[in-house]
């Protein structure tokens, strides 16, 4: 491993990529004109918090605690955007007949629901949530937020795992 690649700035770059993914959202919904779903909706929030827990992380340039700290919030939220990104593809896997009903959009849902009810509603998905919408190389946008999530899982155990003079 090269010296000048430290934890830091493992962190920064996964900063960076978190960035780009969000960039490359907001490029589907307003140029493209994909309107995202709620549990799209959640998976963005799970990229945004952990996008934040990487940003501090490399502002702060942990040590041995601190990367143990990073390391379990930034896997923690990985594990939940993964376990959204993976509903999707069970609702995407859903025969027609089987899929939930349409709910309504997000944008209602705040204003008419409590907000407890609207984070349920989020995380269970609706109809809207099993439209496949857009694919590249066969795979549909929660496909790869999975394997995204699943990358920024190594990347935290890769930085975990490493001795702590690289940090």
């Amino acid at each position: 491993m090269p010296g000048w690649l430290t934890n830091r700035m493992i962190y920064g770059l996964a900063f960076a990529v978190i960035a780009g993914l969000m960039g490359f959202a907001f490029y589907l919904q307003y140029v493209e004109g994909l309107e995202p779903c709620p549990l799209c909706m959640a998976q963005r929030i799970a990229f945004v918090t952990l996008g934040l827990v990487f940003l501090i992380a490399f502002l702060h340039g942990p040590e041995k605690v601190g990367t143990i700290i990073y390391t379990s919030l930034g896997g923690l939220v990985a594990l939940a955007g993964l376990s959204l990104a993976i509903r999707q593809l069970w609702l995407q896997s859903l025969p027609e007949d089987q899929v939930p009903a349409c709910g309504p959009g997000l944008e209602y849902m705040l204003e008419v629901f409590p907000m407890s009810e609207v984070i349920t509603m989020m995380l269970k998905g609706t109809g809207e949530c099993a439209e496949v919408q857009w694919t590249f190389l066969g795979v549909s946008i929660p496909g790869w937020t999975a394997l995204a999530f699943v990358g920024f899982i190594a990347v935290l155990l890769f930085t975990f795992m490493r001795k702590q003079g690289n940090a």
